[in-house]
């Protein structure tokens, strides 16, 4: 069963692929120089695979790997669009440059979705687990509070 903070990480990163998918088809035609070359738009359905791989892992498991994952792709995200909007770094061999500056309303979207899941993911992971409460059976009494020893 997942957590509230499960459920945060997981529509952090369901924004972040459907806003990658949806911008993909716009960024095909940037492309890196060397052979093979690999679009932008790769690398945004890549972005999308890699989100909801992240984002079913965290609603059907509670185990911090599925939090370090999370966290991974999400960082990972925020910190790739943080970069090329403020850096040009280039391109490099079979990939483009992705230097955009500019700050449209999906681009803006996707990187506070990306910041929301991380920061959420980070909490999982930094939180101890929370152990499902203790049955009567479970716990060794009866109903009479009693041991069963």
């Amino acid at each position: 069963m997942a957590t509230k903070w499960n459920v945060v990480v997981a529509a952090g990163l369901g924004v972040d692929a459907y806003v990658h998918w949806h911008l993909a088809p716009g960024f095909d035609g940037v492309k890196g120089t060397a052979s093979p070359q690999i679009s932008q738009g790769e690398l945004f359905r890549l972005e999308t695979a890699l989100a909801l791989i992240a984002m079913v892992l965290v609603l059907v498991t509670r185990r911090r790997l599925a939090a370090m994952v999370a966290f991974l792709i999400a960082a990972g995200g925020l910190g790739a669009v943080l970069l090329f909007a403020y850096v040009d770094v280039g391109g490099w061999g079979p990939l483009p440059n992705m230097y955009d500056p500019f700050w449209y309303p999906e681009k803006t979207i996707s990187a506070v979705a990306e910041a929301v899941a991380a920061l959420a993911a980070l909490w999982l992971l930094v939180m101890p687990p929370v152990a499902p409460p203790l049955t009567a059976e479970a716990s060794g009494t009866r109903s009479g509070g009693q041991s069963s020893s």
